[in-house]
């Protein structure tokens, strides 16, 4: 049975965060490895945070008493770096959740070489001989989000809302309506981005306002925020395409799911490192590293809906349909 201890820090620079230790009972404590890991958002997202979270739990359920945890969640940007100086004193292996970890992770990890790090959406440019980014390639997959967008929208309108406002989000937005048009060169299109991947009401002003003009399927790349489309859509009658995780079932407001293994890359790093061949440097994931790593399904999708996404994805792995970095 896991354990779960919460440990309330004080006041770390200009905010606080909540430090949990999550591990099964051990009966060598030296011979388990050691893993930190920041999630600076909320693990109940229904997005980002919460499947990578996932992730986390797999591999505590797979290794059991061979590796034990410590979580850090929900911090401010200006604690990130106390967060993981905290993190990389105590373990291991730490793995910073989302690329708003990257210039963090890099700056710590000069402190502590014989530590190793993981991000998970990290991004191709700098390096360090123990640090690993593992690109999820979110562009490539909302290409394919787009696609079944376009499929599902009876009104032939659909929207997206970003939170920050950085190349890899702006990319991913892009390659939605791009994959939409390909289906219906006259789909209307809105685009926006909120600031901030946990601001409900904004989230909210920005699906409304696509609803208002026709929009009856709404895609995302926010956090908590998605609360803010949820409400939006449910208000309204319109549906959403999920992110991350396959949970066809769960939510009628959902209709699809786009797959961008966040979890997948927290099991990875952690397997890597139990094994004893983890190794520092870029590393793409995406379609080409299979359905777990990346993939789309319309929940009770027609046979003809599968066939037109599996045959997109094909494509993008050909290099037929070329998708921009993120």
């Amino acid at each position: 049975m896991t354990s779960r201890r919460l440990l309330l820090k004080g006041a770390l620079l200009t905010g606080a965060f909540a430090y949990f230790t999550i591990c099964a009972p051990i009966a060598n404590a030296a011979d388990a490895l050691k893993v930190g890991i920041l999630i600076p958002g909320s693990k109940s997202d229904k997005g980002w945070m919460e499947s990578s979270y996932d992730g986390l739990t797999a591999a505590q359920k797979k290794y059991g008493d061979k590796i034990q945890v410590q979580m850090i969640e929900n911090i401010n940007y200006a604690d990130m770096d106390q967060a993981l100086t905290n993190l990389a004193g105590k373990n291991d292996l730490v793995i910073g959740v989302g690329g708003q970890t990257q210039a963090s992770v890099y700056k710590i990890a000069k402190r502590f070489p014989k530590v190793h790090f993981s991000i998970v959406g990290g991004n191709e440019g700098e390096s360090a001989p123990n640090v690993a980014g593992y690109d999820v390639k979110q562009a490539e997959i909302a290409y394919v989000a787009g696609v079944a967008a376009a499929m599902l929208s009876k009104n032939g309108a659909i929207s997206y809302v970003g939170g920050l406002e950085i190349p890899s989000i702006v990319n991913a937005g892009k390659e939605f309506g791009k994959g939409a048009k390909s289906v219906n060169a006259n789909i209307k299109y809105f685009e926006n981005y909120t600031g901030d991947f946990d601001d409900v009401a904004k989230a909210k002003e920005a699906t409304l306002a696509a609803i208002a003009q026709g929009a009856d399927i709404h895609y995302h790349i926010l956090n908590l925020g998605l609360r803010g489309m949820e409400q939006a859509a449910k208000e309204k009658g319109t549906h959403i395409i999920g992110s991350y995780t396959d949970r066809c079932g769960s939510d009628p407001l959902y209709v699809a799911y786009s797959i961008t293994g966040t979890g997948y890359q927290v099991q990875y790093a952690i397997d890597e490192a139990v094994k004893g061949t983890w190794k520092a440097g870029y590393k793409e994931f995406g379609l080409k590293m299979g359905p777990e790593a990346s993939g789309m399904v319309i929940c009770g999708g027609t046979p003809e809906q599968k066939a037109k996404l599996d045959a997109v994805m094909k494509d993008i792995m050909s290099g037929k349909i070329t998708v921009l970095k993120g």
